[in-house]
């Protein structure tokens, strides 16, 4: 098996030390892993990979680049990643928003401490409990082809006028290929929770082309 990791963009999210933490578990589990620090690996053929994780949040991805990228998840490609480096990238691309199935739009309280429930018995949270931690809690817009996994509430506050659920984790299908997005990860040490870190690899496992 093939695994590409993608990484870049906004240095706030440490997108170097947050893939050094997954790339003894890719090699693990039978992966032989290229890492790029640039977007230029969207130029190439993505389909002789089976697995494509992307930590790049911010960013430009040109109408070329994106058709690569959803070429090969079509093909059957896996597309996994956690917080800004999937979920707040490539803003302008309507395509890559519709591929990846949601957008983080706020995280109100910057730092708060927040509880993550668990809603599926999906192979990825299986045996997984509930959890609080103090991190960014994303608000995201999704779709509802997606598979959700985890929600996280906001409870009411103003300008917002009751409590609102929105998924922390889910996957998807697009094509042949399968999507999995974690939107807990602002620090590389939120990677490290053990259940955090439970899904995150679970969800690359799950991902990658059978």
């Amino acid at each position: 098996m093939k695994a590409l990791v993608v990484r870049g963009g906004w240095a706030g999210h440490s997108p170097v030390g947050a893939t050094d933490r997954f790339l003894p578990f890719l090699r693990s589990s039978g992966f032989e892993v290229d890492v790029s620090d640039s977007l230029d690996a969207y130029d190439e053929d993505l389909g002789r990979y089976d697995l494509v994780v992307q930590c790049w949040s911010d960013g430009v991805l040109t109408d070329d680049r994106f058709a690569c990228l959803e070429a090969a998840v079509l093909g059957g490609t896996g597309l996994a990643g956690w917080h800004g480096g999937l979920v707040d990238a490539f803003r302008h691309s309507r395509g890559y928003l519709r591929l990846v199935g949601g957008q983080f739009v706020a995280h109100p309280g910057d730092f708060v401490e927040h509880r993550v429930e668990i809603t599926s018995t999906h192979p990825v949270v299986e045996g997984l409990s509930g959890f609080s931690l103090r991190t960014e809690q994303y608000w995201v817009l999704t779709d509802g082809l997606n598979d959700v996994h985890a929600t996280t509430t906001f409870a009411a506050a103003e300008p917002w006028h009751a409590p609102l659920t929105v998924p922390a984790v889910w996957t998807r299908r697009w094509g042949a290929g399968r999507v999995f997005a974690c939107t807990v990860g602002h620090h590389p040490a939120d990677l490290d929770l053990p259940p955090v870190r439970t899904m995150v690899e679970r969800g690359l496992l799950w991902a990658a082309r059978r």
